[in-house]
């Protein structure tokens, strides 16, 4: 008999793996996972910026003074969609915040540029300028029309994080060098 319950033994042993290793490949299969997600990379947008700001007939907005935990993730500049200019960025809790600048109408910028967020009652002083709230079901804002175009701070993060970008923004234009 002892025999028989050795065999017995090893056989329930390796029922319960078998089993074991169903509900893991189970899990595996039914449990949503993407092992292909890449961090999204960090962008140098010194170049577009100062191309922009040599372009534009308004003074071009950047970030002076962030910390390191924002991560620029996009940039463009383009002169034949009325003079548009957009820098994209992550927050430190990894939500999404955009400057957005163009000279375009302002009513179709504003909806485009904001994702059909409405406008508020609500104004913030920045700057010394005044600046709009809107709120949306994609994008919360923070909108500034002034000196020939409308400059949209707008994205997923909170309006404390959305004022935070718009506090550091440095807007200025770099004039053509000409020579004699």
């Amino acid at each position: 008999m002892a025999g028989r319950n050795g065999k017995q033994t090893v056989r329930n042993m390796l029922l319960s793996m078998a089993v074991i290793g169903i509900v893991v490949a189970g899990i595996y299969i039914f449990i949503p996972h993407d092992d292909s997600e890449k961090p999204v990379k960090r962008v140098d947008y010194r170049v577009e910026l100062l191309t922009a700001r040599r372009a534009a007939p308004y003074p071009v907005a950047a970030p002076q003074g962030l910390p390191k935990s924002w991560k620029p993730t996009s940039v463009r500049y383009n002169g034949a969609d009325h003079d548009s200019w957009h820098l994209g960025f992550l927050d430190p809790a990894g939500e999404y915040v955009t400057v957005k600048q163009s000279t375009g109408k302002p009513s179709e910028f504003i909806e485009s540029a904001t994702q059909d967020a409405r406008k508020t009652e609500r104004t913030q002083e920045i700057a010394g300028k005044t600046w709009h709230r809107y709120q949306g079901s994609r994008y919360d804002a923070l909108v500034l029309q002034d000196k020939g175009a409308t400059t949209v701070v707008a994205g997923t993060a909170s309006f404390r994080q959305l004022t935070a970008m718009a506090e550091s923004l440095e807007m200025k234009r770099t004039p053509v060098e000409t020579s004699v």
